[in-house]
């Protein structure tokens, strides 16, 4: 039995022990009454009664108008009482009778009903007290909850105002903004990364834009622009006058991007910009390379990680435009780690043992094994791009190489992919394609 029911039976007995306390519940149990009626009704002092009052604390309220009534607790003494009374009664000549034995019996089974009573009374009092606080804990929680709903809403809606009106300087205020979706999920693939993908359709009268921005761990990742409806220079509508230089609006939304971020692998690739000659497609500052491709209205500005002559271009920074439109605005960099540097495998070499690989290797179609194909000497395409191996986000020297089949074999496949790991020359996978292309 815990203390709280202990206390509230010591309470019951103690106050029902006493015949005057018992008297004082019966007279409220048919009336309420004022302190000077019950005084009259029962002749003792003053001090006594209140004395009485005191100890009836949990089984008497005293109501605004003076009069003292029963509380619930009290209303229960009275049923017992009034039960126990009845018992008496009925047996008052019979107990009498009785010899000192069954008295005493008798006198034990009352008290276990009362103490019966007691426990019930407690019980439930208990349960309908677990229940109110339950109650209010839940409605606690759904107002935590919704303040911090709120919270996280606000602080997104700021995140992608910082993005949109600071760093690529669409001007919102001319547009009606709906939010077309908001969707969360922990992206086990990439080491449980927290990944948040926003949807916003900008609308005024002669465009439509939709934007979609991509947030993992609340660090801005992605922003796409889609232009829907309109024709520039009409649309997008910006604060400022955008440059028609390419490095220039490069170097500009590098800088914005850098105020809302004070990420501290911004600065240098502000050195880098600041310094960039117009006539250079590829340059380097420390540990960042700024690669810009070309071709006709469109550009690729890439900004990525460099060290000890192996560049990381998943771990970068990539711009995309389109009429010297900002299509595309992704941030790698702070993603991604380098775990090795180390390039221990040719290009030639990697080839080899890609060939070597493909020699025991086979696959199924439709039920069939597919093992005797043959592969052509070229053409043959080797990739170098780093990336994970054991761990998600740590970036590792790789090449990929694709070698070409004679023709197409069963499941159409004409070419076979093997990952081959620069630094230990390890295969670190291969698969059949179907569908490639000759390079």
């Amino acid at each position: 039995m815990c203390g709280l029911e202990e206390d509230t039976y010591s309470t019951i007995f103690t106050s029902l022990r006493h015949p005057a306390r018992r008297t004082i519940l019966k007279m409220l149990s048919e009336r309420a009454m004022t302190f000077s009626q019950m005084l009259d009704k029962l002749g003792i002092p003053g001090s006594q009664l209140t004395y009485h009052l005191e100890t009836l604390s949990e089984f008497i309220v005293k109501m605004e108008t003076g009069k003292y009534k029963l509380s619930r607790l009290g209303e229960a003494s009275i049923s017992m009482l009034k039960g126990a009374e009845k018992v008496e009664s009925v047996q008052t000549k019979r107990f009498s009778s009785l010899p000192l034995r069954w008295k005493s019996v008798f006198a034990v089974l009352i008290i276990g009903i009362v103490l019966l009573s007691s426990m019930s009374y407690v019980q439930y009092a208990s349960f309908n007290q677990l229940s109110r606080d339950y109650g209010l804990l839940k409605d606690d929680f759904e107002r935590v909850k919704s303040q911090n709903q709120q919270i996280l809403l606000s602080s997104t809606a700021e995140r992608v105002r910082t993005i949109i009106r600071d760093v690529v300087q669409i001007d919102i205020t001319q547009y009606e903004i709906t939010l077309l979706s908001n969707t969360m999920e922990t992206r086990s693939d990439l080491g449980g990364v927290v990944e948040e993908i926003l949807k916003y359709s900008l609308t005024k009268s002669r465009s439509k834009i939709d934007i979609d921005l991509r947030f993992r761990n609340n660090h801005f990742s992605l922003y796409e622009f889609s232009l829907l409806e309109g024709v520039p220079p009409y649309d997008p509508v910006f604060t400022q006058p955008q440059p028609t230089d390419i490095l220039e609006t490069t170097k500009g939304i590098i800088e914005r991007y850098k105020s809302s971020t004070n990420d501290p692998y911004l600065e240098e690739m502000s050195m880098l910009l600041a310094s960039a000659n117009k006539t250079n497609n590829e340059q380097t500052l420390g540990n960042t390379k700024l690669r810009v491709t070309i071709y006709g209205d469109n550009a690729e500005v890439l900004l990525l990680y460099t060290a000890s002559g192996v560049d990381f271009a998943a771990k970068s920074i990539r711009l995309l435009f389109q009429n010297n439109i900002l299509k595309e605005l992704s941030d790698d960099w702070f993603f991604y780690e380098v775990g090795s540097t180390q390039v221990s495998v040719s290009k030639e070499q990697a080839i080899q043992i890609a060939r070597n690989a493909a020699n025991d290797f086979e696959w199924n179609s439709d039920g069939e094994t597919v093992s005797n194909f043959n592969v052509l000497s070229e053409p043959v395409s080797a990739l170098f791009f780093p990336h994970s191996r054991t761990e998600p986000l740590v970036l590792v020297p790789y090449w990929y190489i694709t070698l070409y089949l004679d023709r197409e074999y069963p499941g159409g496949v004409n070419s076979i992919a093997v990952g081959v790991w620069a630094d230990t020359g390890e295969v670190a996978n291969i698969q059949a394609l179907s569908g490639q292309a000759v390079t």
